[in-house]
C-alpha cells in the first residue's frame, strides 16, 4: 500500500461543529490530497464552494445517524444535497428492516435513494454493529440489487465500528462493489488489515493521524 491518502473520507460529522472545525476539515484534506471531505448536509454548499478548485470530492450523510428517517424524506435530503454540490451520498439503511427480515423494503428504498442519485456515488450504511453476520450478507446483497456503488460499516454512532469479520463479509457479498470501513480503524496497520480484506474506501475523523504513522485518538 504505497499512499493511505486517496483511501480516506475525511470526517466532521459531530453536531457540535462550527465554520473553524470544518475549515480545519478542509485545509486538511487539501494538504494531504484526501479522497474526500465527509460532512454534515448543512455544511455542503460551504465545503463544495470552498474545494471547487481541487480534486477533493464532497460527502455528505442522509437519514443520518438513526435510519429511521421516511424514504421520502431521504428522498429529499438526497436531492437537496446534490443540489447544492455534493458528490457522494452516504445513507442510512432503515436498521429495524434489516433486524426484522424486511430485505425487500430495504432494497426498494435503497434503489429510490440511487434514482435521485444517478451517476453520483451512492455508500449505504449498514451500522453492522447492530448485526449479526447473516443480517450483514443479506443486507450488502440488498445494497447491491438496489444500485448502491459502496456497503459501508457505520455512522460513528452506534456502539461499535468497524470489525475485520464485518468487512470480509461485506467485501464478500459486494459483487465487486466498494466497500467502506468506517470507525474503529486507528492506525496505519489496521488501515492496511482492512485493505487487505477487501476495503476501498476509509470513513475516518483522523486522516491526519494515520497518514502520519500515528494512533488516532478517536474512535472514529
Amino acid at each position: 500500500m504505497d499512499s493511505i491518502n486517496q483511501l480516506i473520507d475525511h470526517t466532521y460529522l459531530k453536531p457540535f461543529g462550527t465554520k473553524e472545525d470544518i475549515d480545519t476539515l478542509l485545509d486538511e484534506a487539501l494538504t494531504h490530497h484526501f479522497k474526500s471531505v465527509c460532512v454534515q448536509p448543512t455544511w455542503v454548499s460551504y465545503a463544495a464552494e470552498s474545494l471547487k478548485k481541487s480534486d477533493v470530492l464532497v460527502c455528505t450523510v442522509i437519514g443520518f445517524p438513526l435510519g429511521a428517517s421516511t424514504t421520502r424524506t431521504k428522498v429529499f435530503e438526497t436531492e437537496d444535497a446534490l443540489r447544492n454540490g455534493a458528490d457522494e451520498i452516504d445513507m442510512v439503511l432503515n436498521i429495524g428492516w434489516v433486524l426484522a427480515g424486511h430485505y425487500d423494503q430495504v432494497e426498494e428504498e435503497i434503489q429510490r435513494i440511487k434514482e435521485v442519485c444517478g451517476s453520483k456515488v451512492l455508500k449505504v450504511i449498514l451500522e453492522t454493529c447492530y448485526l449479526n453476520l447473516e443480517q450483514i450478507a443479506l443486507a450488502t446483497q440488498a445494497a447491491v440489487k438496489a444500485g448502491a456503488d459502496f456497503v459501508k460499516t457505520s455512522t460513528g454512532f452506534g456502539t461499535g465500528g468497524a470489525t475485520p469479520e464485518a468487512v470480509a463479509m461485506m467485501v464478500k457479498h459486494a459483487a465487486g462493489r466498494g466497500v467502506k470501513a468506517s470507525g474503529g480503524v486507528k492506525t496505519a496497520s489496521d488501515v492496511q488489515t482492512m485493505v487487505d480484506l477487501g476495503a476501498t474506501r476509509i470513513g475516518t475523523s483522523s486522516g491526519v493521524s494515520l497518514v502520519q504513522g500515528k494512533t488516532a485518538q478517536t474512535d472514529y
